[in-house]
């Protein structure tokens, strides 16, 4: 999944690096079926470090004492492995499937939200490159329409990957918009709208308000609309992007995680806490600023990113 992890130019150790200079590493301890104490205490610290939260880092350490116990767990190896099945089923637990779910039926909505500087535009504009390279005729909706730069980059996005365009002048009803992307886009024969939302702080009781009426009219406009809410989350947060997906989750019924700018961080953990804290399938990652580097998310692949292990 390339997901780097830089500190300046110098690469920044991995998560497994700094487990194994601390942690259960002691492999005649492990042979005997032993753990010790104070390793298991490092152990939570460090995935605790990585954003990856309590839950989870509660049943990955009793998991691996378990496992140790048993004499399942005797080798680097063997922790490793532990390590990243525990991640992997984290991940795949309860709502975990990331293929976008769009109807045959045209055209198909997807409704884009997040917080101002998470990378909505960039995501918008990776996304439609994506369904034009599958052949797709695609429109963007530029809904955010509290900034003329929003307005102006989603334009100038749309021209580069040959998707249409649909704006607004700055200050207009950002639902209203939305309404007339859905009029232009069913006129037109377009397969997947893509409608942009102003980068909303979700601790704004307004903004978010006005969130729920952009949903309300897309459904009304068009029943079973939209298809998708893809809630665009920044990964370099942290813990905060836990209480935005929550906040936001809360507002408008969220169908899928995007967390960008997993290459600016050796925080990743961040994943596994926010799908955790909401059940909400993780669908892309972003690692960088290329087209390409919109990923399709994988599970098992983005644990052992993660983890960092050669």
């Amino acid at each position: 999944m390339r997901i780097l992890r830089k500190t300046g130019d110098l690469p920044k150790r991995s998560l497994w690096q700094r487990i194994k200079d601390v942690a259960l590493m002691d492999v005649a301890v492990l042979a005997r079926g032993g753990v010790d104490a104070g390793s298991l205490e490092q152990l939570e610290e460090l995935l605790l470090q990585s954003d990856i939260g309590v839950p989870t880092t509660l049943r990955l350490v009793a998991e691996v004492e378990r496992l140790a116990k048993l004499g399942k767990v005797k080798s680097q190896d063997d922790f490793l492995e532990a390590l990243q099945q525990g991640l992997t089923d984290a991940l795949e637990s309860g709502r975990s499937d990331p293929a976008l779910v769009l109807p045959g039926a045209q055209p198909s909505v997807i409704l884009v939200v997040g917080v101002n500087g998470a990378g909505k535009t960039t995501f918008i504009g990776k996304l439609a490159a994506r369904f034009r390279g599958e052949g797709r005729k695609v429109m963007v909706a530029a809904g955010d329409t509290f900034r003329a730069g929003a307005i102006d980059q989603l334009r100038v996005w749309a021209e580069r990957t040959g998707a249409e365009f649909v704006g607004a002048t700055a200050g207009a009803d950002p639902a209203a918009v939305a309404f007339d992307a859905i009029d232009a886009a069913v006129a037109r024969g377009v397969d997947v709208l893509i409608v942009d939302t102003a980068g909303r702080l979700h601790t704004s009781d307004g903004l978010m308000t006005e969130l729920k009426k952009v949903a309300r009219v897309i459904a009304k406009r068009l029943p079973g609309a939209p298809h998708e809410t893809l809630l665009v989350l920044d990964g370099t947060i942290g813990q905060n992007a836990v209480q935005q997906a929550k906040t936001f989750a809360a507002a408008v019924p969220v169908s899928g995680l995007v967390v960008t700018k997993l290459d600016g961080t050796a925080k990743g953990g961040v994943v596994v806490a926010v799908h955790e804290a909401v059940d909400i399938p993780v669908k892309f990652v972003g690692v960088g600023e290329q087209g390409d580097d919109l990923l399709p998310f994988d599970a098992r692949e983005f644990a052992g990113e993660l983890l960092g292990a050669e």
